[in-house]
């Protein structure tokens, strides 16, 4: 049954035909136009989009306003209802640092946090960066990072006022509250303080928006002549620097997907050469985890597919130095680690399901925080300080708001230290969260994390929305959301999908979803949506499907492998054009990206892998279900031309009369609109689409 939807002409892209040779195929691409030959200089201002693409876009998003204008209404209410789940003067728990406790809180009906230190937990605040001040007459405002120094006299901070990801970082006197002269352009977002604080490093992006150089900028000085600490030459690598927390050393962390490296620098001496720690070397991954006389180091060395802990001394911590601690354990996935003076804590992914252990460094004594549901979210948010017996977590449920704890390692006493309020209301009592395990087409088990009202017949009439990911290793926890409410108490089971490219169930889950074997995350979707169906949560014609980025790449494969088993789908800043991306090496994450994707230009075979899934290249004559696109004209890591190509090309290939339809935010990048009430309306937009194509606009 066609969606409930006006029949509204779309906007017809012309089509002006490029062809691309490569590995002796040809391919013709007749919307490859809409790729602006400026789009480096349209990241930076975005004015200077070709006049023949802003048409088009304009015309797209003409086109979803005529699709939607009867839902304005229901837009409004379902903002109401996310808004009213918010509280508005929301604000963290200070954070002890020294003689200060730092944090950050929002007032009432402002979208951006402003952020404070106190004296004691309680006192009189002082601000010392207003977000909202900062971001006034602003079309878009984000703040990147912002970061006091040692000495607690300066905070370092940046700010991106396009959505294109080029921070400025400035330096603000607390004292004076007053911003310094200095101004430093085009970085990737974050710095760190020296030792002193006579000045800062940071990454510079380059004209391709890699962060190809690391810098050393002394206050007062003119940024044209920051010293060059490191500069990386291989375009493949992302690059970014910080600092210890003992303020003892900086640390240059140079990665891709599979591969890391670390250089090392004193934070009392900025003109020190940074040292290698272990050398580059490919499918071996790293991480240095300051500890004072030593480094502990978690790392996948010699075949530890699952990660293990080694230590070696801070004194000289090359690879020959390292001994090891944690042995790996197949099917325990070690995530991070965070040392203090008297104890080392990780957190780590068992059974499916994250845990929290704590080590004491004297005795290699562990014990564990346990947890009881059936699904949860654990998130580390670590301490400021290093000396210290406290470390601070949060934790919540698909059913349970957001807890945050501290936790004498010492004494194992868990102090609940703030839980979500959701001012319009929540009784846990009124949901159930649950589990699901759906048998994948070879024999793999992919695990469903989904919430619904108690009470709900799950006699298939229900309709639900099945989110999914499944790239990067990334886990989508099963964690509190208060925005899907708005869907679960109009009757939605809300799912998520734990697909293959991510490490919910381990390392081996991860790379059984990317490069050769990426067709998994497509078939396990599909797989979980029709176990969804076979025992009754939802039907096909009442399911929606969800995802974004690198998620918005699995709804565009399974919109071509799987058209019928949607009522609808949403592809957020969709990664669909892959074979063309992975093609041009001179767009901003196309070298980094080739180890999660292959390297089609280099390589025959990966060429072959890509095109056969690209959502782009794959498009065909059927009928596809209803298509929301969401996109921003900044993104420098989808870029807009990729849903606005797949947008077009669906239109032309569908054979029924589904709408598809692209919204594109001309003011904003990757994640969409800056503040937090803007990007509620964003949702509230997305959650009326699928409202009006199951036919409950009205409800």
């Amino acid at each position: 049954m066609p969606a409930r939807f006006p029949s509204v002409r779309p906007p017809e892209a012309e089509k002006r035909p490029q062809t691309d040779t490569r590995h002796g195929v040809t391919r013709s691409d007749e919307y490859g136009w809409l790729r602006a030959e400026n789009w480096q200089e349209v990241l930076r201002e975005p004015s200077l989009l070709p006049s023949d693409i802003r048409a088009h876009l304009e015309a797209e998003n003409a086109y979803h306003k005529q699709l939607m204008g009867s839902t304005g209404e229901l837009q409004k209410t379902l903002f109401a209802e996310m808004k009213g789940r918010i509280k508005e003067d929301d604000s963290s728990v200070p954070m002890k640092d020294g003689s200060f406790f730092y944090g950050s809180a929002y007032r009432k009906g402002g979208e951006h946090p402003r952020f404070f230190r106190t004296t004691r937990l309680g006192g009189e605040e002082e601000v010392l960066l207003d977000g909202d001040v900062e971001a006034k007459d602003k079309a878009y405002f984000h703040i990147g990072s912002v970061d006091h120094s040692p000495d607690h006299r300066l905070l370092l901070w940046s700010a991106d006022d396009k959505g294109s990801e080029y921070y400025t970082l400035r330096v603000r006197a607390l004292a004076e509250h007053k911003d310094l002269d200095d101004r430093v352009e085009s970085t990737g977002g974050s710095g760190t303080f020296n030792a002193d604080a006579s000045g800062f490093y940071y990454a510079r992006l380059d004209d391709n928006h890699r962060p190809s150089k690391i810098l050393f900028h002394t206050l007062g000085s003119d940024p044209a002549d920051d010293r060059l600490v490191y500069e990386e030459a291989d375009p493949g690598f992302f690059m970014n620097v910080f600092g210890s927390r003992l303020d003892d050393w900086i640390l240059i962390s140079i990665h891709d997907h599979e591969t890391s490296e670390y250089r090392i620098l004193p934070a009392n001496d900025p003109k020190a050469t940074p040292r290698l720690v272990a050398e580059r070397e490919k499918g071996v991954e790293y991480d240095l985890e300051p500890a004072g006389e030593e480094f502990f180091i978690l790392t996948n060395l010699g075949g530890a597919k699952d990660y293990k802990i080694m230590t070696a001394p801070a004194s000289n911590p090359v690879r020959a130095n390292w001994r090891e601690l944690v042995p790996h354990e197949p099917g325990r996935l070690i995530l991070s680690i965070l040392a203090f003076k008297d104890f080392l804590v990780r957190i780590e992914r068992k059974d499916g399901l994250p845990r929290i252990v704590i080590r004491e460094r004297a005795n290699g004594e562990e014990h564990t925080i346990a947890f009881s549901e059936e699904a949860y979210s654990l998130g580390l948010n670590g301490s400021l300080e290093y000396e210290t017996d406290t470390f601070r977590f949060t934790y919540s449920s698909m059913t349970t708001p957001a807890q945050e704890f501290d936790y004498n390692m010492r004494t194992r006493e868990r102090v609940l230290l703030k839980t979500q309020e959701v001012p319009s209301g929540h009784n846990r009592e009124d949901y159930v969260t649950r589990r699901l395990l759906a048998p994948a087409p070879d024999g793999e088990l992919v695990p469903i994390s989904l919430v619904h009202r108690r009470g709900l017949a799950l006699d298939g009439s229900a309709p639900c929305l099945l989110y999914g990911y499944g790239a990067y290793g990334i886990t989508i926890p099963a964690s509190f959301r208060t925005n899907c409410l708005s869907l679960v108490d109009r009757g939605f089971v809300y799912a998520i999908a734990h697909v293959r490219g991510g490490k919910d169930k381990g390392q081996e889950w991860y790379e059984a979803g990317k490069r050769e074997r990426k067709q998994n995350t497509f078939t396990d979707y599909i797989a979980c949506a029709r176990h969804l169906v076979a025992e009754g949560f939802t039907s096909h014609d009442r399911l929606i499907a969800e995802g974004g980025s690198a998620g918005g790449m699995l709804m565009g494969a399974v919109a071509n492998m799987a058209p019928q088993d949607f009522r609808a789908i949403v592809a957020a800043v969709p990664f669909v054009d892959v074979l063309n991306t992975m093609l041009d090496d001179t767009l901003p994450l196309t070298p980094p990206e080739w180890p999660e994707w292959g390297n089609p230009i280099a390589s025959k075979d990966d060429y072959e892998i890509i095109a056969a899934y690209s959502p782009y290249d794959n498009v065909r004559q059927q009928i596809y279900p209803a298509i929301l696109a969401l996109a921003g004209l900044t993104d420098p890591r989808v870029t807009y031309w990729e849903p606005a190509k797949w947008v077009a090309r669906l239109r032309d290939h569908s054979t029924g009369e589904n709408p598809i339809m692209l919204k594109i935010n001309l003011d904003a990048g990757h994640a969409g609109a800056s503040g937090r009430f803007s990007r509620l309306e964003e949702t509230a937009f997305s959650y009326a689409f699928m409202l009006k194509a199951l036919g409950k606009e009205s409800e």
